[in-house]
């Protein structure tokens, strides 16, 4: 199995870690960030709390601001954006509560199969962004 975003964050997901907490745990399965990443991202999880932000979203901008935030290249906030902009053109939102809207029941196993593949595209549009700054080849940048 390859070691990506894409496959480390539902993986992560399915055994028991939040939506924004899957992202980050793949960022330390990669050797990108220490264990206490994971904690960090706890907060984000279910939209925040309030179910806002997708937590999935939120992970993955926390990885993008640790790799190009201000003590590295400074590029973090037109990163965000394109991030941003590429799930959007997906979903049209960002909220967690509008994203699992048809789930009534915010703890069934729908929900759940439901969030673990948007932690995936999450991660595959990460993997995507992370090859494009590496090749220097990200439109949005």
């Amino acid at each position: 199995m390859e070691k990506n975003f894409k496959t480390l964050a539902p993986n992560n997901f399915k055994a028991g870690f939040s939506c924004s907490e899957s992202i980050a745990k793949a960022a330390v399965d990669l050797g990108m960030a220490d264990e206490s990443f994971v904690s960090i991202a706890t907060s984000f999880s279910g939209g925040m709390g309030a179910r806002c932000l997708c937590g999935a979203v939120a992970g993955s901008q926390m990885v993008l601001g640790l790799l190009h935030g201000k003590y590295q290249d400074n590029t973090a906030r037109a990163l965000a954006k394109e991030f941003y902009d590429r799930f959007t053109k997906n979903h049209k939102v960002a909220c967690c509560k509008v994203l699992s809207a048809s789930f009534k029941d915010f703890h069934s196993p729908e929900r759940k199969a439901h969030c673990t593949n948007i932690v995936e595209e999450c991660g595959k549009i990460l993997d995507e962004m992370l090859a494009e700054i590496k090749t220097n080849t990200l439109v949005g940048k």
